[in-house]
């Protein structure tokens, strides 16, 4: 049961039925009418601003307007206990108790569905996030994006749209014949003890290129590794290979696992730049022409050459953008928009794009493109994963480490776990920075969110295991007949908002909001736990040892909810902590 939606459908019943005895005068849509939870500081359980919305089409007050609105609402609805009406004309909603019987019956009947859209239309996304470059580990720096992409993906399977997870593998450009030579020379420096030329700085130094070297001697005997040029296509094969193994395992160990794997080589090798850039011609959206020094650029250093341009400042870009350079060669941005142009060509609804805090200032050129190619506006949406800070001991935080000048995501799983990382990583909105903080991470507080959520679920199972029941299983109660407190309404109210959660989350792609919420739930649940010290009737196991239904009801609905959560989150609920 959504009861945000329920009222909301309820309110705009009673304005048709007043419409209809022209006693109120209706816009053509109901638009900007909201159901919310009200501050705390009012005794109500659910608030509208429906009086306010339609008091100037009616010219009548607010006030007045919500006055006629709420004796409607009165008549039609038994289970309201009152209604008060707060300036500047709000109508806040008291229910009576026999309400949150009614709500804790009907989620625990419907607990698989609970918290999902069930009105909204379904739709076909594609993720693509992560894409960092094959030539060697992730580090901290991909973490969050990675996480950040995975949880957008099940929010939108939670709430039964059909998600694909794509990984755009660049493994074309100059970056990748550096890489290839990297790992060319280690194997000259192991079969053939020649110094790797460490005054290079094109050059990948990490150890991690000594393993690729090992792992791809040892497995292709046969190579004749004494000339580069002959072998430096299949090598380039084998070392993005041993890369993308490395990226894969390191996911892995972040519990994500894309659905597809595309490679930029084959795009070009496959001539689906040329096919896009021929698209983009017929329908005028190339020119020939000179394009200004970047912004920060010497002025007089840069020179003004004639080049293949897409007319991206025609959908809002700064300027327009090259798509060959002037030795004829394709650009990363042309590359780019063949791969959206492959993506559109397997008809996802939407495009989704986990962009890194450095590739802020891409959107405005891919968003174009994409809207060239679709002609459609909203299809590809970007959202940025913002930087974080390692910190311990109030300070930043340097790990040692062998794999080059970073600090790869194993080396913070090694240190705080799958779970701290990624529930962490998420507790703020991705457009912030987000101070990691390993002393709070391993703390067992309620400073530390994951542990504070985490303790609330194994207290939920200690009282079942208590009583020898299993908390994964459904419970069936033959008569709802509960009288709740106060206290526990609050939970009730705060577990009501959970579809709104959902629901925001999935619509505006913003996962932090779950771990918010989780945290929030977790509190109040630890705070009504604590009143059982002095106050038997809040204990959740009785002087006879047993448990009343009503009681076991509410445990079993916080822990549905949070269960779901840290399952949409990616982290684990254990039992015992």
């Amino acid at each position: 049961m959504n009861i945000f939606e329920l009222y909301l459908d309820k309110i705009k019943k009673i304005l048709l039925d007043l419409s209809k005895n022209s006693n109120l005068i209706l816009p053509d849509k109901l638009d900007g009418i909201t159901t919310e939870i009200p501050p705390s500081r009012f005794n109500s359980d659910i608030s509208t601003n429906v009086a306010m919305v339609l008091s100037k089409l009616n010219k009548k007050s607010p006030n007045d307007l919500a006055a006629t609105l709420s004796e409607a609402m009165k008549k039609d609805d038994k289970l309201i206990e009152n209604i008060s009406i707060i300036k500047p004309g709000f109508i806040n909603i008291k229910f009576k108790k026999i309400f949150w019987t009614n709500f804790v019956e009907d989620i625990i009947k419907n607990s698989k569905t609970f918290g999902i859209n069930t009105k909204e239309k379904k739709k076909n996304y594609l993720v693509e996030f992560v894409s960092a470059n094959p030539t060697g580990p992730l580090h901290v720096g991909h973490c969050r994006g990675a996480i950040l992409g995975d949880v957008i993906t099940n929010v939108l399977l939670f709430n039964k749209h059909k998600v694909t997870k794509e990984y755009y593998v660049n493994d074309y450009g100059n970056q990748i014949i550096n890489f290839t030579k990297s790992v060319y020379y280690r194997i000259r420096e192991i079969s053939f003890n020649e110094p790797f030329p460490s005054t290079n700085e094109d050059l990948y130094p990490g150890d991690y290129v000594i393993d690729f070297a090992k792992s791809i001697i040892n497995s292709n005997k046969k190579i004749d590794f004494k000339n580069f040029d002959k072998i430096s296509s299949e090598l380039s094969s084998l070392s993005i290979e041993e890369a993308l193994k490395l990226i894969k395992k390191n996911l892995n160990s972040l519990g994500i696992i894309h659905d597809n794997f595309i490679s930029e080589k084959k795009l070009v090798t496959n001539q689906e730049v040329e096919k896009v850039i021929d698209f983009l011609q017929k329908n005028k959206f190339v020119y020939k022409g000179k394009i200004k020094a970047p912004v920060g650029e010497d002025n007089k250093k840069w020179e003004e050459r004639e080049q293949l341009l897409f007319r991206s400042t025609d959908f809002g870009d700064d300027k327009d953008r090259a798509l060959q350079k002037s030795d004829g060669a394709w650009t990363y941005f042309a590359s780019d928009v063949a791969y959206h142009k492959n993506k559109l060509d397997r008809k996802f609804d939407y495009l989704i794009n986990i962009l890194g805090a450095d590739h802020a200032g891409y959107i405005k050129r891919i968003s174009s493109s994409v809207e060239a190619l679709s002609n459609s506006k909203g299809k590809l949406i970007c959202k940025v994963s913002q930087l974080v800070k390692l910190i311990k001991d109030k300070k930043p935080f340097k790990m040692s480490k062998r794999r080059g000048d970073y600090i790869t995501v194993d080396d913070l799983i090694n240190e705080v776990g799958k779970d701290a990382t990624r529930f962490i990583m998420l507790n703020r909105s991705s457009d912030v920075e987000l101070d990691f903080d390993f002393d709070n991470v391993i703390e067992k507080s309620k400073d530390n969110p994951l542990y504070y959520v985490q303790y609330s679920y194994a207290r939920i199972a200690s009282v079942f295991r208590h009583l020898k029941k299993d908390l994964k299983s459904e419970i069936k109660i033959s008569k709802y007949d509960f009288h709740y407190s106060d206290d526990e309404i609050k939970i009730l109210k705060k577990i009501s908002e959970w579809p709104k959660c959902i629901d925001s989350a999935s619509t505006k792609l913003e996962p932090h909001r779950i771990p918010t919420y989780l945290y929030e739930l977790a509190s109040l649940f630890h705070s009504y736990w604590s009143l059982g010290k002095d106050n038997l009737d809040k204990r959740f196991i009785n002087e006879k040892n047993k448990i009343t239904d009503d009681k076991l009801v509410f445990l079993k609905i916080i822990s549905n909810v949070i269960k779901s959560g840290m399952d949409i989150v990616g982290v684990s609920v254990p039992e015992k902590m």
